[in-house]
């Protein structure tokens, strides 16, 4: 039976149904074969996955995301950025890897960046003479540190399955998020000296910290909201509430870019989307019951006590495996079904589960830009109206620069872990 059913997962899967329903089909076609399981334990677990608080974090954050992008907070940021960084060769593409960082600091949502951003920078690359694969390339990939710089939906996710600490999964972050970014802006400047890409006109130092006063506002959340959660002050999903009302009234009262008739739509879309992310995860959890059934957990674990005895052995496996998953499946699904997979045998070889949730998060953000799923790099070829093949070609060599990162990350976990350890040295 087993069999079976991966073979309709990979029926599923290559006649394009989506993900989310794949799993749940695949749970409830599992579980009604066997004969000692009832049925309704498909929707009980379902629900049951959803009955979680940290869960709530989810939805407030997209709605960070959703009110940032329709206030016009990304545009503010954007602005910034160009004046920080502008004036360098390529400054364009340096200041959509550093809008990233900004816009990561803030909502914890890849796809919103690649939303957001690219819908202004894209054209505007190519308007001042960058060719469409640069402008692609580097808004997707770009949009990667969303993901791994805090606040990180995947690492709430990671924090709610393990039981690690948010505030020290967010600590954790910083170091390897920032690290990709300059990382690809190095890149990035030897390719704009090679292409002969435009500098734009330094500006003035009266408009620049004009420009930094607007910005302070929108750049003050990631500190609000890890600060406060690192301090004790409030649960990650209070953070994710406070950050929302936070964006909000600066969108409404300090930037007056956002009106009450704006709300009904944010609320929908952050309903639309949230409601995908959730179900995905529910489905998953319901997967979750099946996979205890065949004991998927213990023979996982005997499979690296037989067969791999190193721990470093054991993160290339780790690594390997979840660039693979994260081709065809979300970061949330592919965490709730593997994450407590592996977990009892990275505990088994010392490997901090905080650690874990970074390489784990990091691996996963490779797949938003890899096909066939790859929904930050789908979304950027959409807004620079150029072939998938093509889009995937122009972001290989961020993609380079992302794994190289997470293999330093991965065997020198110290440089990760240093700013977690110096704040919060209770949790180690």
């Amino acid at each position: 039976m087993g069999y079976l059913l991966v073979g309709a997962f990979l029926v599923l899967l290559i006649i394009g149904v989506p993900i989310a329903f794949v799993i749940g089909i695949v749970a409830f076609l599992g579980i009604s074969s066997i004969e000692y399981i009832p049925e309704m334990s498909v929707p009980m677990r379902m629900m049951n996955e959803l009955n979680s608080f940290v869960l709530l974090a989810v939805p407030l954050f997209i709605l960070v995301a959703n009110l940032m992008n329709s206030g016009k907070v990304s545009e503010k940021l954007i602005e910034f950025a160009l004046a920080i960084v502008g004036s360098i060769r390529g400054g364009l593409a340096q200041a959509n890897i550093l809008v990233s960082m900004m816009f990561a600091g803030v909502s914890g949502a890849s796809q919103a960046d690649t939303a957001g951003v690219g819908k202004i920078l894209i054209p505007s690359m190519k308007k001042h003479g960058y060719d469409t694969e640069t402008a692609v390339g580097v808004t997707a990939a770009s949009s990667t540190v969303g993901v791994v710089i805090p606040p990180s939906i995947p690492m709430i996710i990671f924090a709610g399955i393990t039981n690690a600490s948010v505030g020290a999964l967010f600590l954790a972050g910083i170091i390897p998020g920032i690290l990709v970014a300059v990382a690809m802006m190095i890149f990035v400047y030897f390719l704009a000296r090679k292409k002969n890409f435009a500098r734009t006109e330094r500006v003035e130092a009266k408009k620049f910290f004009k420009l930094m006063f607007e910005s302070i506002p929108a750049l003050l959340t990631p500190i609000i909201i890890v600060g406060g959660i690192v301090a004790g002050v409030f649960t990650a999903t209070e953070a994710a509430a406070v950050a929302a009302v936070y964006t909000l009234l600066v969108s409404m009262f300090f930037y007056k870019t956002l009106k009450l008739h704006h709300l009904p739509k944010i609320l929908f879309d952050t309903l639309a989307l949230s409601s995908l992310s959730l179900f995905a995860l529910a489905a998953a959890g319901a997967l979750g019951e099946l996979m205890s059934y065949y004991q998927l957990g213990m023979k996982a674990q005997a499979f690296f006590t037989d067969y791999v005895d190193a721990k470093w052995v054991f993160i290339v496996i780790v690594i390997l495996f979840f660039l693979f998953i994260g081709t065809f499946m979300d970061a949330i699904p592919a965490m709730i079904l593997f994450v407590p997979v592996i977990l009892p045998t990275a505990l088994q070889f010392g490997v901090d589960p905080v650690h874990l949730g970074l390489i784990v998060v990091m691996t996963l953000a490779v797949g938003l830009v890899t096909p066939p799923y790859g929904l930050c790099l789908l979304l950027a070829a959409k807004i620079g109206k150029m072939p998938i093949e093509r889009s995937f070609v122009a972001v290989l060599p961020f993609l380079a620069i992302i794994l190289a990162v997470l293999l330093f990350i991965a065997f020198f976990p110290d440089v990760a872990m240093h700013i977690p350890k110096l704040l919060n040295p209770d949790l180690f």
